[in-house]
């Protein structure tokens, strides 16, 4: 029973732009991106992660970076770049403004059943679900089995990306999967056992984390929603 820590980025250049960055290079985060995480950091001071995944993007590089900061010397691995936490491949929507793809025919498809969408040139949002899924839970049996059930570790990757893994883990059809928030510099946490995945944080950020459930806790659902 591992738990995961999923970390969005914090704000882009692009997100500040109203841009769809997808795999630009260059992509920075802004001031405001750095204090976000920052922030972030401070608050897991803490937390002990014995693996850390990231995008191998600039934006998820730098988060990383920051919040690595933040924590002042505390023992952390090297993150671990992993193209299957890559951005959406977004094809020939990749960079631009996000108004004028609002007005594109895909948009309501997008917004309604993304699991039908392929973007122009790129990849479909059901590849990207299924690698992203594939991923997070092959890292997290490797970290149960190398450290066990009490073991915490952490991946900063994209918005898309994050929705898609705990869409998953809830259970919930990929189509409703714009039902969840996941704002830059959020986190949201997972807890996998051998009956079902507990979701036990969604879209917190660090002036709202709060202690996680112990692992013993989140072990099995509790009638009456426990403590």
């Amino acid at each position: 029973m591992a738990t995961v820590l999923l970390i969005r980025h914090a704000e882009s250049t692009a997100n500040k732009a109203g841009e769809l960055a997808g795999r630009t290079p260059g992509v920075d985060l802004t001031p405001d991106g750095a204090e976000q995480a920052r922030r972030l950091g401070l608050r897991l001071r803490q937390v002990r992660p014995v693996r850390i995944v990231h995008s191998p993007l600039d934006r998820c590089v730098q988060t990383l970076r920051k919040i690595r900061e933040a924590m002042d010397g505390a023992p952390m691995p090297d993150g671990l770049p992993d193209d299957a936490l890559n951005e959406v491949d977004y094809g020939g929507w990749q960079g631009k403004k996000l108004a004028d793809l609002a007005g594109q025919p895909e948009w309501k498809t997008i917004q309604n059943t993304p699991s039908a969408v392929r973007f122009p040139g790129g990849e479909s949002i059901a590849e990207m679900s299924a690698r992203a899924v594939a991923a997070v839970r092959g890292h997290d049996a490797e970290v149960e089995a190398d450290a066990g059930n009490d073991a915490v570790w952490m991946v900063i990757a994209h918005g898309d990306i994050i929705k898609a893994v705990l869409a998953d883990a809830l259970g919930m059809p990929l189509d409703l999967f714009q039902r969840l928030v996941v704002s830059p510099c959020s986190l949201s946490a997972i807890r996998y056992t051998s009956d079902r995945p507990f979701l036990l944080a969604l879209g917190a950020h660090a002036d709202r984390l709060v202690r996680l459930p112990e692992a013993d806790k989140a072990a099995e659902g509790v009638v009456g929603g426990g403590d």
